[in-house]
């Protein structure tokens, strides 16, 4: 980005002194000699605008992601997410993904899998956004986990992530509590569709369930009449 805007530069200045600049633009309405200023004030903005929208799409997708693929059907479906990070009793590493127990590494990484993936994606966008969303990512994981060491988000803090729909350590904790509801690793909107698709799940599970038993007894009928 920076030789481009210096190849900006070079080009306006090259056009200031054969006076192009003065022809094209007259000098009353836009002073040729602020040029080169205004290009690499417009290349700064595009880069955080960049870097800006990098960081969004990482945690939103990322989140997304993680919820309806990995951590709604763990609870529906699967076994080690419950196990290992609903496990009672635990310390505040062991939420927080800072063991190095293989399980909770496990668990931790395949729930980080989807922002690892679309970091990979957005890494030609900006690199800087991407490397800026995956450290706020693994900062928020780290501080909602805090209500285990008796930490309470301030009034104004608070508010401020609920206008954002940013998911506070209380809230968070309500979800280890029951596992049922406050789901959302980064934003809270993502809560009421999350539970519905729990929802559906599990029916599909008991559904599956009753139709796997039905034709094993279908099975022992026949193999009892041979």
């Amino acid at each position: 980005m920076w030789e481009k805007d210096a190849d900006l530069v070079g080009l306006f200045d090259g056009l200031l002194a054969n006076g192009t600049l003065s022809e094209i633009l007259p000098a009353e309405i836009f002073p040729a000699e602020i040029l080169p200023a205004v290009i690499l004030a417009e290349g700064s903005l595009i880069a955080i605008g960049k870097a800006l929208l990098a960081i969004i799409l990482l945690l939103l997708a990322g989140d997304f992601i993680s919820t309806f693929v990995y951590h709604v059907p763990e609870h529906a479906l699967g076994r080690l997410h419950c196990q290992v990070h609903h496990e009672k009793k635990q310390t505040f590493q062991h939420y927080a993904v800072l063991s190095t127990q293989p399980l909770v590494m496990l668990d931790g990484l395949l729930g980080a899998l989807p922002y690892l993936l679309l970091a990979i994606i957005l890494w030609p966008l900006s690199p800087i956004g991407t490397v800026m969303g995956l450290l706020f990512g693994e900062c928020h994981v780290v501080w909602r986990h805090t209500t285990k060491m008796g930490w309470k988000t301030p009034i104004g803090g608070k508010r401020l992530c609920d206008a954002l729909w940013i998911v506070t350590p209380e809230a968070h904790w309500v979800h280890h509590e029951n596992g049922a509801i406050a789901f959302g690793d980064i934003f809270s909107f993502f809560d009421q569709p999350a539970q519905q698709w729990l929802k559906t799940l599990i029916l599909l599970r008991k559904r599956l369930k009753k139709r796997l038993k039905k034709q094993r007894r279908q099975k022992t009928v026949k193999a009892q009449h041979l």
